[in-house]
């Protein structure tokens, strides 16, 4: 038996198939639009990561005269 697929919208759950053309749309527009945070999240991460390496870098290079 196929599970249906679900989409959860303020702790309501509703069937993907049921859904309107419209709020299909809306919901695909809204999955890029996470999916896009999440990519620019991990961009931070990697960003913050390098600022602390060039900081401690930095910090060893003053240090060190």
């Amino acid at each position: 038996k196929k599970k249906m697929a679900t989409v959860t919208i303020d702790d309501k759950e509703y069937d993907v198939d049921t859904l309107s053309d419209a709020a299909k749309e809306q919901l695909g527009s809204l999955q890029f639009v996470r999916g896009e945070i999440n990519k620019l999240n991990a961009q931070l991460a990697v960003y913050k990561t390098a600022g602390v390496a060039y900081t401690a870098a930095l910090k060893k290079e003053l240090d060190d005269k």
